[in-house]
């Protein structure tokens, strides 16, 4: 029986820093040729690659430097790459230290504040998932990944809150709550970025509906079964949904409406 272990899979790029070195990525043991390749190709990837060689990046002005990068997991979602899990070596000069550089990658993804007027109350539309990695059912705002960076993200929202309690929503009507952030923000928010890539767009829908419709909401049951969502729909009091949920996209679409509220910068409701 041969004891030979097989190379390493490996993929040189080179990428527009001073330095000019190329960079390595690695493929860590376990992770398959298709896997490596797909990660490497993936959106996800040539995202991260592009952002730290940005105006803002962390690569611009020559402070830190990127020798390797290796590939530790790929979660395929069909035929696409939907999480990917990698190590950056990268080194702050002055100091000689390498700086945190473990990256879960999942790409954009979108979330709608739905409040709803009814006989003079406000209401915020909430779902309630079982949420695995925090081992809890979560009440959240409706929301969603977008399959690349450049995916349709109003769209997507729409579609989201369909799926997720049913409510069909006009794309006049949306808001883009993280619109009003300075465009040096990239206009997207950062729930954990120690970590995740993750960038969020946080939407606003307004409506009027009958009381019935309230009660119809509360309780329903909706959601994709095929792939896994088991949702049920909630209705809260607009004043109580900040210490209703412990969903981080909820409090940011919160703190933004609100400001921009304050600020005068929403569009008038439409009739």
């Amino acid at each position: 029986m041969s004891t030979e272990s097989s190379p390493k899979l490996t993929h040189s790029i080179n990428l527009h820093t001073r330095s000019g070195d190329p960079l390595q990525v690695i493929a860590a043991p376990g992770v398959s040729h298709s896997d490596f390749r797909n990660a490497i190709e993936s959106s996800l990837f040539q995202q991260w690659l592009k952002n730290i060689q940005t105006e803002s990046g962390l690569l611009v002005n020559g402070d830190m430097s990127l020798k390797q990068v290796l590939i530790q997991g790929v979660d395929m979602f069909g035929k696409r790459v939907g999480f990917l899990k990698f190590k950056a070596d990268i080194v702050d000069k002055e100091t000689g230290s390498k700086v945190p550089g473990i990256v879960f990658a999942r790409g954009p993804a979108v979330a709608v504040l739905i409040l709803l007027d009814s006989e003079g109350k406000t209401y915020a539309v909430l779902t309630e998932q079982v949420r695995v990695p925090v081992g809890k059912l979560i009440l959240e705002l409706p929301a969603g990944m977008l399959d690349d960076d450049k995916g349709d993200v109003v769209g997507t929202a729409v579609r989201e809150v369909e799926e997720e309690t049913g409510i069909q929503l006009n794309l006049e009507d949306m808001v883009d709550l993280t619109a009003f952030l300075d465009p040096s923000t990239g206009c997207k928010v950062f729930p954990s970025p120690g970590g995740c890539d993750e960038e969020i767009s946080l939407f606003l829908y307004r409506g009027n509906v009958r009381k019935e419709t309230i009660t119809q909401l509360q309780g329903k049951t909706t959601g994709l079964r095929e792939h896994g969502e088991l949702i049920k729909v909630h209705v809260v009091p607009y004043e109580k949904l900040w210490h209703s949920t412990a969903d981080a996209k909820a409090l940011m679409a919160i703190a933004l409406y609100e400001m921009s509220k304050k600020e005068g910068l929403l569009p008038p409701l439409r009739s």
